[in-house]
């Protein structure tokens, strides 16, 4: 028997003990007075003298260390990312109370009752004069608490991780900053918000190759849905003239640590504004966001000050440096040699049409359009574009990605037939965007692949134990 099956079966030994002092090992409900950042943010300054009168409390956690000496005790309880240490004396608790006490491991989740006080060393602590048994852990929590490191276990039990590691934590909170910065900012210029369908009988607005799935009752293959970019637009059509969607999407692509299969993006579309519209907006966007999930423009990433407030905006010709490139050429040169180069907050703009099937061309050089993208530490976060909103040549670009598939690009786009006569109907002069929420989380919290943003990423199965 391994020394982990060892300890296990102690846990499980430990809760028959529990029960026998009249407590559940798996509690009920418990309603607590305080939480333990709001005890921390409103007494963490306040004297000995200043507790006075005394200050009641109830509050929850899980252990985090435990320091026994003969008829009383310490131990820390972690709650929302942070610690709170309790003091458990046998007269002040009680006997029975004390005794269960003496049976906690770390990792097990308990209530207190109690109040505040300043021990001799001046370090805040609740004062325990009841003690609840609420969760009982059968597994060792992470030695030491020194943090979990083995990187395919945190991704694979995140709960864990979110556990050993506080700065795991952080990266999510200010994730959820981010996502309710765009959201307020969007709102606030008159955007609706909507969902639109993942499933999909006719996949589009990328080019990426889909995830399959069947539907047994109407007997159809559906596709996990690559981008929300038709369904907006067919929105702007029906009337909403500024609409936005946070979305998951699904490429079956490769994995890296810029890439998961599954990811989050923002994605809004503005009637009667164009690309140079969108570029404006953007920067207004991003600046904010960074200001709002970090608290200023500048942000440290990879050894590297990113400056949010500044933007610089540069042709992909001029970045790639040889006008003689055309098309898919041009596009490939500037992956190849430019797009890591570019670190400071960079829009590259005028793209060949060959690559963008749903981009209004330049009125003065067909040959491009009027897109572009947002490049931060040397990845792309952002694409946009004015909208195509002739019907025919939507149809006849269309028509040149169905060559370009049966020349055997998977990627290439497929004919919508109702997204031409949507566009029939008449769609306003239109700017269009996307946003990846996960790589932009990755630079405001300095993570440097895009798992550790992801709070549980695509994984190969885990090995059957035999």
């Amino acid at each position: 028997m391994s020394i982990e099956d060892e300890l296990y079966q102690q846990r499980i030994g430990r809760i028959a003990e529990i029960e026998a002092l009249g407590f559940q090992a798996y509690g009920h409900r418990f309603d607590f007075t305080h939480t333990i950042p709001r005890i921390l943010a409103e007494y963490a300054g306040k004297t000995a003298e200043q507790l006075e009168p005394r200050v009641n409390v109830r509050i929850a956690g899980r252990i985090v260390t435990v320091r026994r000496m003969g008829k009383a005790g310490f131990a820390h309880l972690l709650q929302d990312g942070q610690r709170m240490q309790i003091y458990v004396r046998k007269d002040s608790a009680g006997e029975k109370d004390f005794a269960l006490y003496q049976l906690l491991d770390i990792g097990d989740i308990v209530g207190v009752d109690g109040y505040l006080f300043r021990t001799k060393t001046g370090e805040l602590s609740v004062h325990v004069e009841r003690l609840h048994f609420l969760a009982k852990t059968l597994h060792s929590m992470p030695e030491k608490w020194h943090g979990l490191e083995d990187v395919e276990t945190r991704y694979r039990q995140r709960y864990l991780d979110l556990i050993a590691n506080q700065e795991v934590r952080k990266v999510f909170v200010t994730r959820a900053k981010i996502i309710s910065s765009l959201r307020r900012q969007l709102e606030e210029r008159g955007f609706l918000e909507v969902e639109t369908p993942m499933l999909q009988a006719i996949y589009g607005g990328a080019a990426a190759r889909p995830f399959t799935t069947h539907h047994n009752t109407l007997d159809i293959d559906l596709y996990l849905r690559i981008a929300p970019e038709l369904y907006l637009k067919r929105l702007v059509v029906g009337g909403i003239d500024r609409v936005y969607e946070i979305n998951r999407n699904f490429r079956n692509e490769g994995i890296s640590t810029h890439h998961n299969p599954e990811f989050t993006m923002l994605e809004f579309y503005q009637a009667y504004t164009d690309y140079h519209g969108l570029m404006d907006l953007s920067e207004e966007l991003l600046r904010q966001t960074a200001i709002d999930a970090t608290g200023s423009a500048v942000v440290e990433y990879q050894g590297q000050q990113i400056d949010f407030g500044k933007f610089r905006r540069i042709t992909m010709r001029e970045a790639a440096g040889d006008p003689s490139l055309k098309g898919h050429e041009l596009v490939e040169a500037f992956e190849r040699n430019i797009e890591s180069t570019l670190i400071q907050p960079t829009m590259v703009y005028d793209y060949p049409v060959e690559v963008s099937p749903l981009s209004k061309n330049k009125p003065d050089d067909p040959a491009f359009v009027e897109r572009f993208e947002i490049f931060v530490a040397g990845m792309e976060i952002g694409n946009a574009f004015t909208e195509l909103n002739d019907p025919r040549e939507q149809r006849r670009r269309f028509e040149m990605q169905l060559d370009m598939r049966e020349k055997g690009d998977e990627e290439a786009h497929q004919m919508d037939e109702d997204y031409v006569r949507a566009l029939s109907y008449g769609m306003p002069p239109t700017g269009g965007e996307g946003i990846g929420i996960d790589r932009l989380t990755m630079i405001l919290t300095n993570s440097r692949s895009i798992r550790d943003v992801i709070l549980f990423p695509l994984l190969r199965p885990e090995a059957v134990k035999q």
